[in-house]
């Protein structure tokens, strides 16, 4: 008897909470009408929370965006150039899209080790719309921390270059970002990033390969040079 009592219970609990009210059982007095009206109140609230929860969890707005697994130091105007590229891989448009590079070196000072951080300024830092790859360009200059090093160096250092992209989805009409890393052991010297587009049979569009998105050539150094 008991046992049964409980489950009447629960499931009358179970009516108030989600607001349907079969009616099988109903509070008497004012206490029981007061505490039903409470566990409705706070059944409705709770699923409203949850329901945003989900929602935020699931519906959360991604950037889809590819990066090429290795980043290049390539021949660039009279000098040098890190760069690496990226493409979206849906039909999702992407306006405003912006890059922030900053590289960390782990260095030693006075007999410690250090982490220091620096930006690296990207020749175009913005652009009207990312539809096909980019290219984003680094130029190696004597205002970059990567001026006057040699591919042993970057080793040494230990060094990670760290990539913030962001742009607003025209799709959920939101701002998405996508981060990404490229250490020492991935970034190729000597090399460039092959073409990755192409025009199509019937010369009206524009194709873009993504399976192509790694695709590097290494560069005779005496040739560069």
């Amino acid at each position: 008897m008991p046992f049964t009592i409980l489950w009447i219970a629960s499931f009358f609990s179970v009516q108030t909470v989600t607001t349907v009210g079969y009616g099988v059982l109903h509070p008497t007095s004012y206490l029981t009408n007061f505490l039903a009206s409470l566990e409705a109140l706070f059944g409705w609230m709770a699923f409203a929370v949850l329901t945003g929860l989900l929602y935020g969890r699931f519906s959360k707005p991604t950037a889809y965006l590819l990066f090429s697994k290795n980043a290049v130091v390539a021949p660039y105007k009279d000098g040098q150039a890190l760069m690496f590229r990226l493409a979206p891989y849906k039909n999702n448009t992407l306006t405003e899209a912006e890059v922030l590079l900053n590289v960390s070196f782990r260095m030693h000072e006075n007999g410690k080790v250090v982490n220091k951080f620096f930006p690296l300024p990207a020749e175009i830092s913005k652009i009207s719309a990312l539809s096909l790859n980019w290219t984003v360009v680094h130029p190696i200059n004597e205002h970059s921390p990567f001026y006057g090093m040699c591919k042993e160096d970057y080793s040494i250092n230990q060094t990670e270059i760290m990539v913030f992209i962001k742009a607003f989805d025209e799709h959920f009409s939101n701002t998405v970002q996508q981060r990404t890393s490229y250490t020492a052991d991935e970034i190729l010297h000597s090399a460039k990033f092959k073409q990755m587009f192409r025009q199509s049979d019937d010369r009206k569009t524009t194709v873009l390969e993504l399976n192509k998105l790694d695709d590097i050539e290494m560069i005779n150094e005496s040739k560069a040079s």
